[in-house]
């Protein structure tokens, strides 16, 4: 186990990964308007249920989870800076996959097979949110990409916790049980605000304790080595943690759908 090869590596993701890394108050007066049709908790559900969306549709569209996690980052930046009224929701999130495609070069997904597959996946696996038919087509798509773009400021690269948390997991002495668990985590972790007020390396050490912490694995010795900010890797786990308590009381097939007509909504709708 080696904590001090594992910080020198750390530290390319400490130079790179600054950009888009908000302060929670900035969160909390963007989304003012929101919250105040939304109680916190139901604002944090309908992003829940958009994450699983955007991870659904990319793995009917088979994407890498790489290109998914970037999505889903896109989508949180998005509504970051703006309202739910903006957009719809049930658009952007086809929207930011189809641009993650490719920024990560994966490769640009067809237009017929996006909206094929988001009509596929509307009525088969959450029809129990949406009783009629994905109602976006390819002009929508490509007229959403643009003000996409432009609330992202062009910053289209993400780090994900995904590269640190190999590293790391290489340094602690590559314990597959440990990596299974601790990326499943990095994945939920998407479900949460962390991606918006922390960078990647710090994240990926937060999944990597709550890891250890699950699998009864003691690293003590080998975390205190790491050169962090211990206090903000905690409320990193704090917010997963968090998550999972909201999750065991969370029932999305019977609360959904009321969420989402309580949600703030765009005007008008899009033309047939």
């Amino acid at each position: 186990m080696n904590a001090i090869s594992s910080q020198l590596k750390l530290t390319i993701y400490k130079c790179t990964s600054q950009q888009w890394l908000l302060d929670k108050q900035d969160l909390i007066r963007e989304r003012r308007h929101d919250l105040s049709l939304l109680s916190e908790e139901e604002y944090q559900k309908i992003f829940i249920f958009f994450a699983s969306v955007i991870q659904t549709l990319g793995e009917q569209l088979k994407l890498r989870q790489q290109v998914i996690a970037t999505a889903t980052v896109y989508f949180k930046r998005f509504y970051a800076r703006n309202s739910l009224k903006c957009i719809d929701p049930l658009l952007l999130a086809p929207t930011c996959i189809f641009l993650a495609s490719k920024v990560e070069e994966f490769g640009v997904i067809s237009n017929s097979r996006l909206i094929t597959t988001c009509q596929t996946v509307i009525k088969n696996k959450f029809n129990y949110a949406y009783l009629q038919e994905f109602p976006y087509r390819t002009n929508h798509i490509l007229e959403c990409e643009f003000y996409l773009l432009e609330n992202l400021d062009c910053c289209l690269i993400v780090y994900q916790p995904y590269r640190p948390l190999l590293q790391l997991v290489q340094d602690i002495g590559h314990e597959e049980q440990l990596l299974t668990l601790a990326w499943r985590v990095v994945n939920d972790s998407l479900r949460t605000d962390v991606s918006l007020l922390y960078p990647p390396y710090q994240i990926a050490i937060g999944c990597l304790q709550i890891a250890c912490v699950i699998l009864q694995k003691d690293h003590k010795a080998w975390f205190a080595e790491l050169n962090v900010d211990i206090e903000k890797i905690q409320e990193i786990a704090r917010y997963i943690i968090n998550l999972f308590e909201l999750w065991k009381t969370y029932d999305e097939k019977k609360e959904i759908q009321s969420l989402l007509g309580k949600m703030p909504k765009p005007k008008p709708a899009p033309q047939r």
